[in-house]
């Protein structure tokens, strides 16, 4: 005995409620018309992830269910067809008291099974996720506290036992499901992407497998909602754990297997791109989702000839075409001739609109109407953020005319110790590589230029010139100047970064390390004066397991340093 089970990887909009549902019935009616017997949607597809505050709006909760009806409606003529939807879930005339002076409604991330035209059970998630992006005991009740008890159904006669994402980390979900009679686990997935998270997430779950000796069946949201991606890679373990079909990554798929009742699962196993492949394929899938589900006609880019804009436009031409892609480039008295010259080879190579205009009548303007304030004072920082936000007025000033979003070109490094001028290069809409390491900026970079890339004129080749990678990097905002006259080598800013924002290691630790303590101090230092800076930067795509966004949640004001 099998059944066949089809995983729907889809991209859902938050708060597109309809159009999410209807996207479900599609893909029910393939589904059935390939065979499948049940379809698993991913955690809260009806509504979209994360929801956020929209949760706590009743109308959104009351659109929600009534969406759910209506999918259950129009599959009823998918005869012996089991489609499992993710969504948020409200028991009636129940409520969780959180103090004596208030109470919120009982909520749960659920997932409902429908059949024959009726919503037959709904499962509530027993384990809610409080860490990294996570906020989910902010909005859900545990269906455990609940007393809410597993959900097992029975298809072609395989029993299915559900799950929803956080639950498959822990056993006692699982376990249960499997002492209410699951011959099958299935866990509905909206799991934020960052790199080396897709083997994680499979270890974990062949873990999960070796504990209740059951198969794993894990459907997994794919696309970007404002700063986090979601990657697909829906995949299945047989009984012994093993990987037995594994979906693309980064694309919707509706991903076919059998399921024996003997444990075995048979299906395609894709294999997982390299690791720049994926960092690459998630920024892009991140521009391209934030940029089309807000409804943007296209991009603007502040294109320096330095490396980190060249990546931010290359990332934006695969995303939207050359077409919706356009650049300029705002010499100042500073800017090198290389850098306009590749400036202009990389807009020509991809085939994107190129102007230049220069800040230079523009920054004389501003300095004769401060000369009699800055008289006698020498030149610093003051007149290099000037040229900086001028380049951010012209931009926010097209940007305002045409519609287009301006992509910022921030790097991570340069959030984190301030590298940046706020009004000036942080103006803009969407932050492609704020949480793209410099070092990583090289790497993406290289590994671009080796891909088979057709450019606009025809030819295969690279994209970005070469010197644009080779060159010394430099903000151009004074003579000579270099990246490193301000910070330590890249190297060694961004494995101080690493472990003392990402690992959350102590300045100590980090010096044990092998790290000079001058320059330990200096990046820590820069790390912590700077959070003023960083809370007024765009939204920018998560590709780490900590961010400079919904995961680092530090006081501005605070005298702690260690």
């Amino acid at each position: 005995m099998s059944v066949k089970v089809a995983l729907a990887q889809i991209n859902v909009t938050v708060g597109d409620i309809q159009g999410n549902a209807q996207k479900m019935v599609d893909w029910g009616r393939r589904a059935h018309a390939a065979g499948a017997r049940l379809l698993l949607t991913p955690e809260l597809s009806l509504c979209g992830y994360p929801p956020e505050d929209l949760l706590l709006r009743p109308a959104f909760i009351e659109a929600c269910d009534e969406a759910l009806r209506w999918i259950a409606h129009e599959l009823r003529d998918c005869e012996g067809l089991h489609l499992v939807v993710g969504h948020p879930h409200q028991q009636a005339g129940a409520a969780e008291q959180r103090s004596k002076s208030w109470a919120v409604p009982a909520r749960f991330n659920a997932a409902s099974v429908l059949a024959g035209g009726q919503v037959l059970q709904t499962y509530c998630k027993r384990e809610l996720p409080n860490y990294q992006v996570f906020d989910e005991r902010r909005y859900f009740v545990s269906g455990r506290d609940a007393g809410q008890a597993p959900v097992v159904f029975e298809v072609d006669g395989l029993r299915f036992g559900l799950t929803i994402c956080e639950d498959a980390w822990f056993a006692e979900p699982a376990r249960a499901a499997k002492a209410a009679g699951a011959q099958v686990l299935c866990v509905l997935n909206a799991s934020p992407f960052h790199l080396g998270k897709v083997e994680e997430r499979e270890q974990r779950m062949a873990e999960r497998v070796a504990d209740v000796g059951l198969p794993l069946l894990y459907s997994h949201l794919v696309g970007g909602q404002d700063e986090v991606v979601f990657d697909g890679a829906s995949f299945a373990l047989d009984a012994r754990g093993q990987v037995a079909a594994r979906a693309p990554m980064f694309e919707e798929a509706l991903t076919m297997i059998e399921v024996g009742a003997d444990g075995s699962v048979q299906g395609q196993v894709l294999p997982l791109p390299e690791m720049e492949a994926q960092a690459w394929a998630a920024l892009v899938t991140g521009v391209r989702d934030y940029i089309g589900k807000n409804g943007f006609p296209g991009a603007i880019i502040g294109l320096s000839g330095g490396i980190d804009s060249a990546l931010v436009l290359a990332i934006a031409v695969d995303a939207l075409g050359a077409d919706r892609v356009r650049t300029v480039m705002m010499p100042s008295p500073y800017t090198a001739d290389i850098s306009w010259i590749d400036a202009r080879d990389m807009a020509e190579r991809l085939g994107v609109r190129y102007d230049e205009k220069s800040i230079v009548p523009m920054f004389d303007a501003f300095n004769a109407g401060l000369a009699d304030e800055f008289a006698g004072l020498p030149l610093d920082a003051t007149e290099e953020n000037i040229q900086a936000r001028i380049r951010g007025t012209l931009l926010m000033a097209l940007s305002n005319k045409f519609g287009a979003i301006v992509l910022t070109t921030g790097n991570k490094s340069e959030m984190a110790t301030g590298y940046c001028t706020l009004y000036g290069d942080m103006a803009g809409g969407f932050a492609v590589i704020k949480d793209v390491a410099k070092t990583l900026v090289f790497r993406l970079a290289n590994w671009k230029n080796q891909q088979p890339t057709r450019r606009a004129d025809g030819s295969i080749g690279p994209v970005i010139p070469e010197r644009i990678i080779t060159r010394p990097p430099s903000a151009e905002l004074r003579p000579d100047q270099k990246d490193q006259d301000s910070l330590p080598p890249y190297e060694v800013l961004d494995g101080i970064l690493a472990l003392y924002m990402e690992q959350d290691q102590s300045i100590a630790d980090i010096i044990q390390a092998g790290y000079a303590p001058a320059d330990v101090e200096r990046v820590t230092r820069l790390i912590k004066i700077n959070e003023y800076k960083r809370r007024q930067a765009p939204v920018g795509i998560r590709i780490t397991h900590r961010a400079f966004g919904r995961d680092w949640r530090y006081p501005i004001t605070s005298k702690f340093r260690a």
